[in-house]
């Protein structure tokens, strides 16, 4: 199959006396395919942690992609599928963590950098996302996959980590952890928005009367993101479920404000690596080099708004600082002395 022609930059590799072993949380995702194609072209090896019914449903548009990225590149390239390897993966179940990991190290004889790449978006108000049970239990199924689906596979790697002194976990997301002491590094990487939603999937709850657009004119997440899926020609969606249909006509609304409902982005191939491109180079950057950065803000949008923020905060700061410091009590207890 021919790819369009993209003009994506080549990554930059720190230098390292060996190739690496990668391990990513989500194997199948855009991410970790990018990525992937660029580690096992560089001669690293790859670990592809991805969940069962991702690759076993033939309807799984994620499982399609991995799918085609596995037999037409990775079963092609010369000396890739030696370097490569699936493992089943649902970071939510502990016992898995632990069993990938094992597996890895059974394979590789080590496991270099973490990649914890899993995420799901949900959209919706708090009062939407907890007007009943079943739109409760998405924000819970998100915390469970974002961020103790992290959790559990950092734990299940940290024992082989340490056991060599050394390591990196790579976050998308915000988890902080105290490993220095074992020479083991962990940088969280910040992409761009777009990243977190686009290239994962999207579980939309039904919207409240008091959202909606004749309501509130304001212009919400879920009518942003809606616009822009609205756009793509093969947005794919189901109701309540993760098996995604063919698409949806142009007359319907990519999230009905009555339902609930799942949507994968099938991205163009050139728009998904453009997209990709910035924190496909910071992970190929920063993983396992020797003094990594503890946080990594990817691309010029993102760095000028973290810039303005802080601006903000130490303005903040500055207004009420006497309110600060006024709790200032060794100083109280000093000065009555």
């Amino acid at each position: 199959m021919n790819k369009p022609a993209s003009t994506v930059p080549r990554p930059r590799f720190p230098t390292h006396p060996e190739p690496r072993v990668w391990f990513l949380s989500a194997g199948a995702s855009p991410i970790g395919i990018a990525l992937s194609r660029q580690l096992l072209a560089h001669g690293d090896s790859v670990v592809f942690g991805t969940k069962s019914k991702e690759i076993s449903d033939p309807n799984n548009l994620r499982g399609i992609d991995f799918t085609t990225f596995w037999e037409e590149e990775v079963l092609v390239q010369e000396g890739w599928k030696d370097r490569a390897k699936v493992i089943s993966l649902d970071g939510r179940n502990m016992g898995q963590c632990q069993a990938a990991v094992a597996d890895t190290t059974a394979s590789f004889k080590k496991l270099d950098i973490l990649v914890c790449c899993s995420s799901e978006a949900v959209v919706g108000s708090v009062e939407e996302l907890g007007a009943s049970p079943r739109t409760t239990a998405l924000i819970r199924d998100q915390f469970e996959t974002n961020y103790f689906g992290h959790v559990n596979i950092i734990k299940a790697a940290l024992p082989s980590m340490r056991a060599k002194a050394r390591g990196h976990i790579l976050l998308l997301t915000g988890i902080t952890y105290e490993i220095a002491p074992f020479n083991i590094r962990m940088t969280i990487v910040q992409p761009t928005m777009e990243i977190q939603v686009l290239t994962n999937p999207i579980t939309a709850a039904p919207q409240l009367a008091p959202y909606t657009p004749d309501v509130n004119a304001a212009p919400l997440f879920r009518e942003i993101i809606g616009g822009i899926l609205d756009r793509l020609d093969s947005t794919a969606s189901t109701e309540t479920s993760q098996v995604p249909s063919a698409g949806l006509s142009s007359s319907t609304p990519t999230f009905p404000p009555d339902k609930i409902v799942s949507v994968y982005p099938q991205l163009p191939e050139l728009m998904k690596d453009r997209l990709l491109a910035e924190t496909i180079n910071a992970l190929t950057a920063i993983g396992g080099h020797d003094n990594p950065p503890a946080r990594h803000i990817v691309g010029h949008e993102a760095v000028g708004l973290v810039k303005e923020k802080l601006k903000t905060v130490s303005e903040e700061l500055e207004e009420f600082v006497e309110v600060s410091c006024a709790v200032d009590i060794d100083a109280d207890i000093s000065n009555s002395q």
